[in-house]
């Protein structure tokens, strides 16, 4: 609901944009738009083109979506910065910043489970909510989930169930914060060290997200590379003491999914 600040100024809701980085999706990103506009105080919906070789522009704004193209290929932490850039455009001055709904184009009408991470980041919850799918809780860990689980307790302490879900809303002070982004894999695991570095508070919530068929399997990376863009992110931070303290850890007894995680200071 609106009120009044101080200043007497009526002050807006608290809105919602959803950024989707994607790149030949136009089999699939048309139905994850529509499914979009259904999330709880989302206005607004800003697809990435990131130097496509189809349509995924035109598609994406015939279902309703803001539509912005790399030319070049540019890799998705660059598409982010460009939707985060759009959505700031877009802000108006006398509501708050909208806070930012990242999500994947093939979605599809799963598209709508967001709504968890939209609830726990108004409603206070933390910072950041990032999604975990359902079916991969309890399931056993792939070697690049592992390295990225190994590196982010090493370096914050938190023993998170999915490391590298590029699925995640935020607000709009915590997204400052830790841009410009990493590049390559490891993009996300770098968001979640810097978040935490820097006293935010991160919460994963149990989503139940199911991808549908048609955006294909891109190679964007080969298998080497995703581990050295995990190890380099986690360790550059190292390296710049950019880690948090032990005494500032939670313990792991006080961990899990839907528990909010923050460092203690003093």
């Amino acid at each position: 609901m609106g009120g009044n600040d101080t200043d007497g100024q009526v002050k807006g809701p608290q809105r919602v944009a959803v950024i989707i980085p994607c790149r030949d999706a136009r089999k699939v990103i048309a139905a994850t738009v529509r499914a979009c506009r259904a999330i709880p105080a989302v206005d607004l919906i800003v697809i990435v083109d990131d130097g496509s070789d189809d349509n995924t522009a035109q598609v994406a704004r015939s279902a309703g979506a803001v539509a912005v193209r790399h030319s070049v290929p540019r890799g998705r932490a660059s598409a982010m910065e460009t939707g985060v850039k759009v959505v700031a455009m877009r802000d108006r001055s006398d509501w708050p910043p909208r806070l930012m709904l990242f999500l994947q184009p093939d979605l599809g009408e799963s598209a709508v489970e967001a709504t968890g991470l939209v609830e726990a980041v108004i409603g206070g919850m933390a910072d950041c909510a990032i999604g975990v799918d359902t079916e991969n809780l309890g399931n056993r860990r792939s070697r690049r989930e592992f390295t990225a689980a190994r590196e982010l307790k090493a370096t914050t302490g938190w023993d998170a169930a999915v490391p590298l879900s590029s699925k995640r809303c935020i607000t709009r002070e915590a997204i400052n914060a830790v841009m410009p982004f990493a590049t390559g894999y490891g993009v996300d695991l770098a968001m979640t060290i810097d978040l935490i570095v820097k006293g935010f508070a991160v919460v994963e919530i149990p989503c139940n997200f199911q991808k549908v068929p048609g955006l294909g399997k891109r190679r964007h990376q080969i298998r080497s590379k995703q581990y050295w863009d995990l190890w380099f992110a986690a360790r550059a931070r190292r390296l710049t003491r950019s880690i948090v303290p032990i005494s500032q850890r939670v313990p792991a007894a006080e961990q899990g999914v839907g528990i909010p995680y923050q460092r203690r200071l003093g």
